[in-house]
Parts: structure tokens; sequence; C-alpha cells
């Protein structure tokens, strides 16, 4: 028994033994573990990759937006993706060790495939690079194919993008934002007639630092084309996009095909759009190409990069609302340019100054609810009238104060079940409805807004109405219409005449057919300041245009709206 005894209690030495050995072993290998893991982690490297074919004149083209899978050897976990950016690079973090790099699929530019599969070696904390070019591709011709007139020539749609988004530009006019594009190194730029409609004058803005006048060598309305005319020199490092108007056959379009058009959705990067064509007639090719607004008037490519015409709108009423639906062939363009050209021999070139262009720093949402949450006054724009107008002075200050006022008495709507219109303050409107322009003044730009409404009269045979209703026990309420539209506005900084950002106007329709416009003139938030002196606004009719209606500001509004925009002067 006492053998027995002290065999167990042998046995249980040595299982308490083991176990002792057992946790310290995995003590130690939990140590060794975590710091492996950490050693690892300090020894990561940056892999760099740029890719790089040449095009058909033997400059270097960057390949943007081709997707590269990364394998450790030998496996030991699904591949890693990495997309290049625009400009062809990319980068990626990895342990030392030995990894294949290698094309998801091949890319296509002009009658080419190019495929990529690459091994190197990662060391530890140092890093790497790695150059994919067309000599270590695997490269092949695009086979001809029964498909369409584009398949041996087909490029990946990614480098249209890089090759022609900054031959893209913006288009403003009074009443409208639109895309256009450089087609010549003398200054033309091409369009369509729709999206720009009757202006007379326009904007063109080729960056955001850059912005120049542009002049309407011609308009036409049947073939749906505008050409304008810039100064050559704003467009020196811009590279036309061919028409092609020389050769004698243009590029053959069919149902069914694939069209690619550069997308400019408003104050974002420009993207790519596609679509495919349903019909073709001689002077109208329909695809369902979905723009975002303001990318009407830009071309539209074949997927071999063939320019095939320019994006328009269904109709005028429509205008850059609507996603294009319409495209005008490039033959029809060809015809127009032909007409401006010969306008340019007799014309005089068009100014070459550059205008001014929105502050590229932002305001902050949280200064503007700081200050919007501390101000103890009113929140109403700043309003002054001359004889003929309503002027208010508009900051993103008071477009936010709007909106969050209208936001507090939605809530207090729900809650005591009267409608938000009966709580909403009386003068929110000026900054919160802004017709054709509300998206431009969505997200609150930091610059100061002066809008100008012509004052509300009542006609004289409706007075003389309502006034023998009146004798009659009838009462009738008072029926205002617009004395006269609005038609510019000049400001001054003291003696100094300040262009402004935009000379926007505001389309009120009225009826079916009449349209009243108000301004809306966007300047630099310190344009018109307490450091003028004076300011003194110079107001046209429409109606009058030889009599303007001059004011000068109120000194009291000046410190107004420079107080407005102190928090954006301390950012």
């Amino acid at each position: 028994m006492h053998g027995q005894q002290a065999a167990r209690c042998v046995d249980i030495r040595g299982s308490r033994g083991d176990h002792g050995l057992m946790a310290r072993a995995m003590f130690l290998a939990a140590l060794w573990l975590a710091g492996a893991q950490s050693a690892s982690g300090q020894a990561l490297s940056v892999l760099r990759i740029k890719i790089v074919v040449l095009d058909a004149e033997r400059k270097p083209m960057p390949v943007p937006r081709h997707v590269l899978l990364i394998s450790d050897n030998p496996t030991t976990a699904p591949p890693r993706q990495v997309i290049t950016a625009l400009d062809g690079t990319a980068e990626i973090r990895l342990r030392p060790g030995n990894y294949t790099v290698e094309s998801d699929r091949p890319v296509v530019f002009q009658g080419k495939t190019y495929g990529w599969t690459r091994m190197l070696d990662i060391v530890a904390g140092r890093d790497a690079t790695l150059e994919l070019t067309a000599d270590n591709a695997d490269a092949d011709t695009v086979a001809a194919s029964a498909a369409g007139p584009d398949a041996p020539a087909e490029t990946d749609p990614a480098f249209l993008l890089l090759q022609w988004q900054d031959s893209v530009v913006s288009l403003w006019t009074p009443t409208a934002f639109a895309s256009g594009f450089v087609i010549d190194a003398r200054g033309l730029v091409a369009t369509s007639q729709r999206v720009i409609g009757s202006a007379t004058s326009l904007e063109v803005q080729l960056s955001p630092a850059v912005k120049v006048a542009a002049k309407v060598l011609e308009a036409d309305a049947e073939r749906d084309v505008a050409i304008l005319w810039i100064d050559p020199a704003a467009v020196g490092a811009v590279r036309p996009v061919p028409l092609g108007c020389a050769q004698a056959a243009k590029p053959p379009v069919a149902g069914g095909q694939a069209v690619f058009a550069i997308d400019m959705p408003f104050r974002a990067q420009k993207g790519m759009a596609s679509g495919t064509v349903s019909r073709v007639e001689p002077r109208s090719i329909s695809a369902d190409l979905r723009l975002s607004q303001g990318s009407a008037g830009g071309p539209v490519f074949t997927a071999s990069g063939a320019t095939v015409g320019i994006s328009t709108v269904e109709d005028d009423r429509s205008s850059i609302k609507r996603a294009a639906s319409r495209v005008v062939p490039v033959a029809a363009a060809c015809e127009v340019v032909a007409s401006a050209e010969k306008k340019m021999k007799d014309a005089s070139p068009p100014d070459g100054a550059h205008l001014p262009v929105e502050p590229a720093r932002p305001f902050s949402l949280n200064a503007l609810k700081e200050t919007v949450q501390g101000r103890a006054g009113s929140l109403n724009p700043y309003q002054v009238s001359s004889v003929e107008f309503d002027i208010n002075f508009i900051t993103p200050v008071s477009i936010y104060g709007a909106k969050y006022q209208a936001e507090q008495a939605s809530g207090r709507s729900r809650g005591s079940g009267a409608r938000p219109a009966d709580v909403q303050p009386a003068m929110v409107r000026p900054v919160l409805e802004f017709a054709n322009w509300s998206e431009y003044v969505a997200d609150f730009p930091p610059v100061l807004l002066v809008r100008v409404t012509p004052k509300l009269v009542e006609n004289f045979w409706t007075t003389v109405a309502r006034g023998a209703a009146m004798t009659q026990g009838m009462s009738i309420p008072s029926i205002k219409r617009a004395k006269s539209g609005y038609a510019r506005m000049r400001a001054f900084c003291g003696e100094a005449e300040v262009t402004p950002i935009h000379p926007f106007k505001l389309e009120q329709r009225v009826t079916e057919r009449d349209v009243i416009y108000e301004g809306l003139s966007v300047f630099d938030p310190g344009a018109l300041s307490p450091e003028c002196g004076a300011v003194k606004l110079v107001l046209y009719s429409d109606k009058q245009p030889e009599k303007p209606d001059t004011l000068v500001v109120d000194p009291g509004v000046l410190q107004q709206i420079w107080r407005d925009f102190a928090p954006y002067r301390g950012l």
C-alpha cells in the first residue's frame, strides 16, 4: 500500500512537473512569437510600382487604374490587390520575402495588349521599386474582329481620361454651368449650343486657378454646336482634342457600340462615363450616357480614342439638369468650325486677362456652426434698397444660418403639428432658394453673394379694379409684378471697379414663356469691405438699360459682412 501511494505521489509530481514545463514552454513561445511579430512589423518595406507604356509618338503614357495581384512565394494567403492611380503609380507595404507581381488582366492600349508578371525579393527595412514598361511586358497585337470597326484598336477608357482631362474645360454663363473642350491651339473651344443657350458672354475655366473670357464665334442652333474663342496663350499647354475635320471619312459609329465621355461633377474630380449607342442619324446619335450636371458639352469618344461628337441634352428646357442622351456627330461640328474660322479673320482677338476665381480654401463647417450658434443677433442677409431693386448681401453665415433655422423650425413643427412653412423665418427665401444656381450655393462656398431682386409694383388697371371692387364691398388682394428685370451690375470699391468671380442670373419663371431675372453676383470675401472707404453699386434693368440705378452701401452693412468672414480669415 505504501508502495502504491508512493507510486501515485511520483505520478502526481511527474504530472505537475510536466505541466510546469509545458507552461514555461508556452510562455517562452508566446514571447518569441510576439517578438517575431514585432520584428516583422518593424521590417515592413514599401514597394513602389510604376507602369508606363509608349504611345504612337513614342511618348511615355502612364497606365492608370490597372489592377495588380501580389502573391508571396510560397503562397500562404490569397493575393493582395493594388490599383494604379492616374499617374500609373501604386504603393504597398510588404514583409520580407519573395513575391510575384502580376496583372489581373491585360491592359489594352492603341491596338496592343500589355500584361506583366514579375518576381522580386523584399528585403527587411529596405524599400523597393518595380518599373513595369512595354519592354518587360507580355505584349500582343489585338486581333481584328467582326464585332465592330473599333475592335482592332480598343483602348481601356482610363487612358481617355488621362489623355484628355486637361482638354475638357468648364464653361460659365450667367445662367448655366457646362463643359467644352479645346479643339485648336489658336484658342478654339467647342461645346453644345443648347447647353450655353443664347449667352453672348462666357467664362472658360481651364483649371482651378485659370479662367478667361470667351467670345462666341459661331452658335448654330440647328446643328447644336457652338465654337468659342479664347486667348491662345491660355491653352498653350493644353493638348487639343482632334476632330479629324480634314479627314475625308469620319469614324463610323454603329448601334450597340460603346462610347465614352469625361464626366465633370460639380467641384469634384473628373471621371469617365460610358454608354451604348442606340440609334445613329445624320445629325444625331442617341446613347445612354449618364453624365453629372454640367458635363454636357464635352467630347464623346469611341473605345479607340476617336472623337465621334459632342454630348448634349434633349431640349433647351431640360438644359444641363438631365443626363446627356444625345451626341452631336463630329461631322456637324466640323461644319460649324469651318464657319467660325472664317469669322476669326475679321474678329478682334479675345482678352487674355485672367478673371477672378473662387478661393481654394473652403469655409469650415465647424466654424460656420460655431458662428451661427454663437450669434446673438439676426442671421438674416443684409438688405439695402435702391429705387428699383432690393439688394441682399449674403454670406456663408447667412446661408448656413437660414438652413439651421429651417431645420430647427421643422423639428418644432413636427412636435406641434404646424407645417414647417408656418414657422420658417420670413427672410430665409433669399438664402434658401437660388433657382438655377442652387447647386453652386449648396456647399457654402467662401464667397460674398450679392442678390439683386426687382421690386414688385401693381399694374395701374389692377389698382383701379381693386378700388372699384372695394366700393362694392369686395376685397381683392394686391397683385404685384416686377416692374422690370435685372440686366447687370457694376460694383466699385472706392473708385476702382471690382470684377465679380461670376455675374450670375437667377431665372424665375412667371409663366411657361415669361421669365424674370434676378442678379446673383459672386465676389471674393474681401472684395467689398470697410477698407474700400465706400462701396457703390450701379444697377441696370432690362427695360431701361440706359438709366442706371446707383446706390452707396451703408458702411454698417460692410462691417457686418466683414464680421461674418472673420472666422474664415482666421482659419
